[in-house]
């Protein structure tokens, strides 16, 4: 079932992939198809394919494509869209095939519809149906190589033929020289020239173009310095290089990457592991590239299936990292941080440098390469029901999770309930029409408060100053800090902790999509926005934050719902009566001060606490835990139990047992059976034996 479920999902994003190419306007899609199959295009106007600033392929490629466009024009790109679709399932099944042995039953069934899935998710795949870009071939012809029965003759045509279609890509045949097959190495330069030579004799002005006045491809297409550009000639123009001394380092460093990275690559090859070396050195030639534009990227993707880390619970860092940079924008992977931002613009290109010179993949010779160090822990729960749990197949980890993983979980969570609650339905009419709802119900139960309490907060100067700044604070510092203390002094804590609270946050976006809900200080009732003041109804930006989320997200009140889970969360684990007490008060106080600050209703509270409630069910329902896991306390070293011994006075004999030296005068059989032993000594034993149980 879960086999048949994945190869369905890639069904379905393989189909929305070419629905969403086909359904857009004939002139917004396969933009760089104009190229050719446009009014100006190289099919109905005689002239150079460089003299508009669209086509940045190489003579060859032209060569090749006109014959492949007339389909596309007569088509209007339905024919190209699915010639890609079926280019990109087919890469697909040849990566799968090409995983580095031995590899289990479960992973080769898995690999292909996960791999067919990731390639649709991936932006170069989706930027080139997009396009109508030939990108793919490129990479398909060289992973080709990598199959078992792919001879050496086979090998070299196959890359010769690629980097006619991308020169960088004449990497591949240097790689293959140092590895020693150095025949497929001569043959597929050899390729590469006669494609070449075709090209120069069916297009003369135009090979002269491209190889003599952009030497290579300098140049072409959108301006070398634009974010799109994810080369390290990119990244200097970016940061304000250019001239002679851009291209000195850029000299220095493209030899730099090329030597370490296509080492590493010769490395992984020698080690049976071809389709990680192909990654390596296709990042290599992005990175040395020219110009690396986002559907050449698709070589970073391949990265992910090298292993690295000797930790079970690590092995997921990389392979996530690459996925999301390779899927997601920069606003979803980073914070809009100035600093952070540089990193997120230039994403793409960090990955295939870390791909091809950081990271430690491990070798298929490494004991850790099947046998990673185990992550502890706890057999599935078993609950009062015989019914649950309903996923009583997994086993709770209950070590620390890897932080980085942790953090860009965490930041692409937000970044997706930012997303949904942005793009929930704002409907003025229906959310006031909720709103008047609300306070009918609330007016029946003898509950609605808010405009009275709101009257008190705005006339009061240092209460209204107070509720402001903690409804402005709070809600983000108080749930991250305690994540962050349970992270670090409680992990099997934290692991349980933030699973009802991802749970509580899904079913708020729920509540969001489902109810939108006019907050009272945007229901023109005579409730005062405190923080903002009077607003605009009339005018459709009204109020400061109008442009930064949907104001019509009120039920349920996640201020309660995450302030509840503090709380609770607090009060369960927290060593004094004190603290505890201020975490039972914590979303009591919230409560108040989002009715006082005119943000949410009581009904929204109630909402908060609804959900979180639900999120610790959902835990229970799901995995059978109901209580805390029990943190297991560090045993004592040898140096704190030896100081615990000479601070009873009780120091002779023990340290040398411990040190597996026994006492001539006191043989270890006495010692142990504690007949006829002083008092002192017996309690030695038994602070012994005490600190051997721990």
């Amino acid at each position: 079932m879960g086999l048949a479920a994945l190869w369905l999902l890639a069904g379905l994003l393989a189909v929305r992939q070419a629905a969403a190419v086909l359904r857009l306007p004939p002139d917004e899609r396969l933009t760089d198809l104009e190229t050719w199959i446009g009014d100006h295009g190289v099919l109905h106007v005689s002239g150079s394919l460089y003299d508009g600033d669209s086509f940045t392929g190489t003579p060859f490629s032209g060569l090749v494509l006109k014959p492949l466009t007339r389909a596309a024009e007569q088509s209007l790109g339905v024919a190209w869209t699915f010639g890609t679709l079926l280019l990109v399932v087919v890469l697909g099944l040849v990566v799968a095939r090409s995983l580095p042995g031995p590899v289990s039953r479960r992973t080769s069934l898995i690999a292909a519809p996960l791999a067919i899935s990731l390639l649709v998710l991936s932006l170069p795949v989706r930027n080139t149906f997009t396009l109508g870009q030939t990108s793919i071939i490129p990479v398909l012809l060289v992973v080709l190589t990598v199959l078992p029965r792919t001879s050496g003759r086979q090998a070299g045509v196959l890359i010769g033929v690629a980097a006619a279609l991308q020169p960088a890509l004449l990497l591949f045949a240097v790689v293959l020289w140092l590895i020693g097959r150095r025949r497929a190495a001569a043959l597929a330069g050899a390729t590469f020239a006669v494609c070449t030579a075709l090209a120069w004799a069916a297009m003369p002005h135009d090979s002269w173009t491209y190889w003599g006045h952009h030497i290579g491809g300098f140049g072409l297409g959108a301006p070398a310095d634009s974010l799109a550009n994810q080369s390290l000639h990119g990244l200097l123009l970016r940061i304000g290089l250019e001239g002679p001394m851009e291209l000195a380092l850029l000299t220095v460093l493209a030899v730099a990457v090329a030597v370490i990275g296509l080492r590493r690559a010769v490395r992984y090859a020698a080690d049976g592991q071809l389709l990680l070396a192909a990654a390596i050195t296709g990042s290599v030639a992005l990175a040395v590239s020219p110009t690396s534009w986002l559907h050449q990227q698709l070589w970073i993707l391949l990265a992910v299936v090298g292993r690295v880390g000797r930790r079970g619970s690590d092995r997921l860092v990389w392979p996530v990292l690459v996925v999301l940079a390779m899927t997601l924008n920069r606003t979803a992977l980073l914070p809009d941080i100035e600093i952070l931002g540089h990193i997120g613009y230039n994403a793409p290109l960090l990955a295939a440098l870390a791909a091809a010179c950081l990271v430690p993949f491990l070798s298929r010779t490494s004991p850790r390469w099947d046998d990673p160090e185990p992550t502890p822990v706890a057999e599935p729960a078993r609950s009062r029901f015989a019914w649950l749990s309903l996923l009583r197949i997994l086993k709770r980890p209950l070590s620390r999770p890897n932080l980085m993983l942790e953090l860009v979980l965490i930041r692409v969570g937000y970044f997706a309930y930012s997303w949904i609650r942005g793009h929930a339905p704002d409907e003025r009419s229906v959310a006031e029409g909720h709103g008047h709802q609300v306070l009918t119900l609330e007016g029946w139960l003898h509950i609605d408060i808010e405009h009275w309490f709101n009257a008190i907060v705005a006339d009061t100067g240092w209460l209204k100053d107070f509720m402001n700044w903690y409804y402005s604070t709070f809600h983000f510092l108080i749930p991250l800090s305690l994540l962050g203390w349970l992270y670090l002094r409680r992990p099997a804590t934290y692991r349980w902790a933030r699973t009802p609270l991802a749970f509580a946050t899904l079913l708020a976006l729920v509540g969001f999509w489902l109810y939108p809900l006019a907050p009272p200080r945007l229901m023109g009732l005579g409730y005062v926005d405190t923080a903002h003041g009077p607003q605009d109804l009339n005018n459709p930006d009204f109020g400061a934050l109008t442009k930064l989320s949907n104001q019509y997200a009120a039920m349920p009140s996640l201020h309660v719902g995450w302030s509840l889970w503090c709380g609770v969360v607090i009060a369960i684990v927290a060593p004094y009566v004190w603290a505890k007490v201020l975490g039972i008060l914590y979303p009591l106080l919230t409560t108040a001060v989002i009715v006082g600050t005119a943000n949410h209703y009581v009904l929204d509270a109630i909402g908060g606490a609804v959900i979180v409630t639900a999120g610790f069910a959902l835990q229970y329902v799901f995995l059978g835990v109901g209580r805390r896991p029990h943190e297991e306390a560090p045993p004592l070293s040898a140096t704190m139990g030896a100081a615990v011994a000479r601070a009873r006075g009780l120091v002779p004999g023990l340290v040398r047992q411990r040190s597996g030296q026994h006492d001539d005068a006191e043989p270890a059989e006495k010692t142990r059976s504690g007949a006829g032993d002083s008092p002192e000594k017996g309690a030695g034993a038994r602070v012994e034996r005490h600190d051997q149980r721990v």
